[in-house]
């Protein structure tokens, strides 16, 4: 069979190995499904996810045209249960208004340098 980058096809896992599996596509053809690629979110055991034998449906990745090993992914089949961002916390340094955000730097350049001498004669009073 000819097979193309973006192919859904069904294939049989062969092989489970710490870094992924392996799945028959026919009699000659058999590509890899890394670990990252079997599904959205931490793996501890693969074998919690596939054995050998099972039926599995992949997308192909990548096809290398020299060695000819093909890049499979079950996780490209399903979207995530979660947006990847919804739990991210936001960045207090990032999150924290200053009221000059809209200001040009030109007005608060003058600022800026006025504190960074106070502070400099500060700590050489402290010295």
């Amino acid at each position: 069979m000819d097979y193309k980058i973006g192919n859904r096809v069904r294939g049989t896992v062969t092989g489970i190995q710490p870094y992924g599996v392996f799945v028959a596509l026919d009699d000659e053809t058999q590509g890899l499904v890394h670990i990252s690629e079997l599904k959205h979110g931490f793996i501890k055991e693969i074998e919690d996810i596939v054995n050998i034998g099972d039926e599995v449906d992949v997308i192909i990745m990548d096809i290398d045209e020299y060695s000819k090993k093909i890049s499979l992914s079950m996780r490209g089949l399903h979207s995530p249960k979660y947006h990847p961002f919804s739990n991210k916390k936001k960045n207090p340094r990032y999150g924290r208004r200053t009221g000059t955000e809209f200001e040009s730097i030109r007005k608060q350049l003058p600022v800026w340098i006025d504190e960074a001498l106070r502070e400099i004669e500060k700590n050489e009073q402290h010295s």
